[in-house]
């Protein structure tokens, strides 16, 4: 798979989160945020372990131990994320939780700068700073005025950062996103239960008033979208996949729109031209470049 096709499918993973947003928000009218979490990622489990299984029998190797270590780091950031933003959106809009998560977006080059020492294609950092901007626009300018909600989903992003950053080191070089993605949902699913017991009540009438959200949310925004998401980073650097899933703000915002009524502030819509251009920045730049050296090598 080449890098275009690869982001393709980061675009479309963001797609599939952004309508994820107004699933997660309306099922909390019934359950708890915790208990939400859980039986996704369980639902996500079992969707995608036939084709981990499948994926496992056929290669040729099995994964190493420390392979397996890294899945489980990878599940433990995903839970994080997931269990700050799903508190967040009880106190915060769709509209500004999707804006908010995507500030992994500026997080995860600064993260792999400080921590793994690797330095991003120099057009990563002006595009984050430039889809940061959007975000900022997207939110009417008011960070301000954040409330408690808006606070917890922007600590969720820094756990969403951490899980790109992951994703980036194991899942490339084992070649098994799908086991990857069973892995993570299945450590979800289990943190997940554990909280809910601990915090929530268990209401069997309540999941199913919620069956709509959690099956949506359980089998393609969890299920398909963070499975393409494994699947595309095994093409495209961690810093430039954070960019093309910070479309789900874009996507997060129109949904939230069409089904919640919520809308976006005047400077909005130019926050929308800065996302996509940060997007076009990261996809056209690197290939142009990489075809005019090509070209020079040949001459």
């Amino acid at each position: 798979m080449n890098r275009a096709k690869a982001n393709l499918l980061l675009l479309l993973a963001g797609a599939v989160w952004g309508m994820g947003f107004v699933a997660q928000s309306t099922a909390m009218d019934a359950v708890g945020p915790m208990l939400f979490v859980s039986l996704r990622f369980a639902l996500a489990t079992l969707a995608v372990l036939p084709f981990a299984l499948h994926e496992a029998g056929r290669a040729a190797d099995p994964l190493p131990a420390a392979d397996w270590s890294g899945f489980v780091w990878i599940g433990i950031a995903l839970f994080g994320g997931m269990a700050f933003q799903q508190v967040g959106l009880t106190t915060t809009t769709v509209t500004n939780a999707g804006f908010l998560t995507g500030l992994y977006v500026v997080l995860v080059p600064l993260l792999l700068v400080v921590v793994l020492r690797q330095a991003p294609h120099p057009i990563v950092w002006p595009a984050a700073l430039l889809a940061f901007a959007g975000i900022w626009l997207l939110s009417g300018g008011s960070f301000l005025a954040m409330n408690r909600g808006d606070v917890l989903v922007i600590i969720s992003a820094v756990f969403f950062a951490c899980q790109v950053i992951l994703i980036g080191v194991f899942g490339g070089r084992t070649g098994r996103p799908l086991t990857l993605s069973a892995v993570q949902f299945a450590i979800c699913a289990v943190l997940g239960f554990a909280a809910a017991v601990a915090t929530e009540p268990i209401d069997w009438h309540a999941i199913r008033d919620a069956a709509p959200e959690i099956v949506y949310s359980g089998v393609f925004s969890t299920g398909l979208a963070f499975s393409l998401q494994a699947i595309g980073q095994r093409y495209t650097t961690s810093a430039q996949a954070a960019i093309f899933l910070s479309s789900e703000a874009l996507f997060a915002a129109l949904f939230g729109a069409v089904f919640l009524g919520e809308r976006i502030a005047g400077y909005g819509f130019l926050g929308c031209f800065f996302i996509f251009a940060a997007i076009l920045a990261v996809e056209i730049i690197p290939a142009t470049r990489g075809r005019r050296a090509t070209g020079e090598k040949a001459r």
